[in-house]
């Protein structure tokens, strides 16, 4: 974490003590490193520690960095099956930092970056890699009604939107013509599935790095960033998880591709697949390289945001710039799925 930060401490200091009940005496304010999307601080205090996360300042694209869905959704699921940090308030004020913010609590654990979890043994990476698996399938059985979230999403023609949206957001982001992307969103569009019946939440961002585990057990604590999530199929989640079994090392966001995943003790993801499918009594997931090409193609559009950001100087991460090379990998990966 960075010692410094943007964040105005006096302002926001009075601001959180007025709004938040029993926050008192601002001490420091720390960046944490990593992530490109929006800013996130550790904030410490003589109450205790809280997580403050902003959108970035600058120019923004439209629907992005939607910290008040964050806030949101980890509202609704506080009293559900889907651990995630208490949420204490959200500020629409952009005069207090210089754009909306929300603060939750701080839970202390651990966050892992490698999907190959070296730092744990064999049989401790296989409890966490399934702990991931159940708790995505807590997030799709959640009752959408009782948690008011019915709204939270169109739901419907899922697929459709999202094509639509994230081409979208490519098209503003782009930087560069890429032969590879252009067939994807001519390939999309052509070969969706239909369109389910029964829409659920989902995370928008599962994956390892987004959740917290217990600083002993095996056990996830807190999903974290829930700023992509919506309505809609819950397979765009399971495939973007299995995604990562397919990305390569040596990228802004590496996966597991060419390591042995039997000997590491990572399940595969016919395994993943298949426990998933158990756990939500359904049966196997057809047009499967559909969801996958789908997961690369977004995953593309996400990472030329971050790289077009960085070009104009308004990105959360130093490393934003070495995003845009990422496209290309990712782009290639997907049309070798078509």
């Amino acid at each position: 974490m960075s010692s410094t930060s943007s964040l105005d401490a006096e302002s926001l200091g009075n601001y959180l003590s007025s709004h938040i009940e029993s926050f008192e005496g601002l001490q420091s304010i720390e960046k944490f490193s990593g992530g490109q999307s929006n800013p996130t601080f550790l904030i410490t205090a003589n109450s205790g520690q809280y997580v403050l996360r902003r959108q970035p300042p600058g120019e923004l694209l439209k629907s992005a960095h939607a910290v008040d869905r964050e806030f949101k959704v980890i509202s609704a699921l506080r009293d559900t099956h889907v651990p995630v940090p208490i949420a204490y308030h959200l500020c629409e004020d952009r005069s207090v930092i210089g754009s909306m913010f929300y603060v939750m609590s701080y839970e202390a654990g651990r966050i892992f970056w490698n999907a190959a979890l070296p730092e744990l043994d064999k049989p401790q990476r296989g409890l966490v890699h399934h702990q991931l698996i159940e708790v995505m399938a807590a997030i799709h059985n959640v009752d959408l009604e009782a948690v008011g979230l019915s709204d939270y999403g169109k739901g419907k023609n899922y697929f459709e939107r999202q094509i639509g949206l994230w081409t979208k957001q490519y098209r503003a982001a782009e930087t560069e013509t890429i032969d590879n992307i252009e067939q994807l969103i001519s390939w999309l569009p052509a070969n969706m599935p239909a369109d389910i019946e029964n829409v659920t939440l989902l995370h928008g961002d599962y994956r390892l790095d987004n959740v917290i585990l217990h600083a002993q057990e095996p056990r996830i604590i807190a999903v974290l960033d829930w700023e992509l999530s919506t309505l809609g199929n819950p397979v765009a989640d399971l495939a973007y998880f299995c995604m990562g079994l397919r990305l390569p090392g040596g990228i802004s966001m590496p996966g597991l591709a060419g390591l042995d995943r039997q000997e590491l003790g990572v399940p595969s993801e016919e395994e993943i697949v298949a426990r998933y499918c158990e756990l939500r009594g359904i049966e196997n997931i057809p047009n499967w390289n559909f969801y996958l090409v789908f997961s690369f193609f977004r995953l593309c559009s996400i990472c030329q945001g971050v790289y077009k950001r960085a070009l104009m100087g308004n990105a959360s991460n130093e490393k934003a710039l070495d995003v845009g090379k990422t496209v290309h990998v990712l782009s290639d990966l997907a049309v070798d799925l078509i």
